[in-house]
């Protein structure tokens, strides 16, 4: 190892993140050349990344990112190995550039498409080559799962603790903090649609029936029942639907109306949780 130096070793430990031993052996391989090194690295954390690629990645966060102006929004799930690695600054920060260059790069259709895509955070290298990297200093496999953009102005929030959730919101109207208030409450309460039109049919006319024949087994009168049924179905539709729920900030309106006395239009949104596609 002659020519080689601690400082030369600190040097690539401090570009590669990796164990000073791994660092001190690549050098000496490359005759002490810095960026051969970094290469051979990189090289021989592919074969490794190619050995674990089968490993579940139950863990992991959502990398968000939402603009009123420019509208924009996307939003893109990161998953990992470890619920450590999920809390990490740099997966992190992988998540949160994968969002941002899909929300604001030219169109990626594709996780692959994306990856190769400039990262926002690190001069010079794709998100792929950042994902790379990151798992050369980790060791963990990190795999890119679901991925949405919306091109219209967008509130979004997420959840990393004991569930870990995503939501972007598309509106019309209002302003940032406002439509994050919603996706809170989104995150929260997990309404199945966003009005009454959204929620399955078979379903509806199932809970119509239930009530239905409960209303009648009161001894209500035939010609009342339906009129009732409708009634009790508010009920039902204030449980699962967005525009009807009782706003959790203050249940005395509903998010349609909180929404509305605050000048915006839920045109949309987009909730989900790790684990659950």
């Amino acid at each position: 190892m002659a020519g080689i130096t601690a400082a030369d070793v600190k040097a690539l430990r401090e570009t590669t993140g990796l164990p000073l031993m791994d660092c001190k052996k690549a050098l000496t391989e490359c005759d002490g050349d810095q960026e051969a090194a970094v290469q051979l690295m990189r090289e021989r954390g592919a074969k490794v990344m190619e050995k674990r690629a089968g490993r579940e990645t139950a863990f992991g966060r959502f990398g968000i990112f939402a603009n009123f102006d420019p509208g924009v929004g996307a939003m893109v799930e990161l998953k990992c190995e470890s619920a450590s690695v999920s809390q990490n600054e740099e997966f992190i920060q992988l998540a949160n550039d994968l969002a941002q260059q899909l929300a604001t790069g030219s169109s990626a259709t594709t996780v692959d498409e994306l990856l190769g895509q400039p990262s926002s955070s690190k001069e010079g290298m794709t998100l792929g080559e950042q994902k790379d990297e990151l798992f050369n200093r980790i060791r963990e496999v990190l795999n890119v799962g679901r991925m949405v953009r919306i091109d219209q102005p967008c509130g979004a929030y997420s959840h990393n603790a004991t569930t870990v959730a995503g939501v972007l919101l598309e509106v019309e109207g209002g302003n940032p903090e406002i439509a994050k208030d919603v996706c809170m409450h989104v995150a929260a309460m997990r309404p199945a649609g966003l009005s009454t039109e959204d929620l399955d049919p078979a379903d509806v006319d199932k809970e119509r029936a239930i009530l239905r024949e409960a209303a009648l087994k009161e001894g209500k009168p035939e010609n009342i029942v339906d009129k009732m049924v409708e009634g009790r179905l508010r009920n039902y539709y204030a449980e699962r639907v967005l525009l009807e729920q009782p706003f959790v900030k203050g249940d005395k309106e509903s998010v349609g109306k909180f929404a509305k006395n605050n000048g915006m239009t839920i045109k949309q949104f987009v909730h989900w949780e790790l684990g659950s596609e």
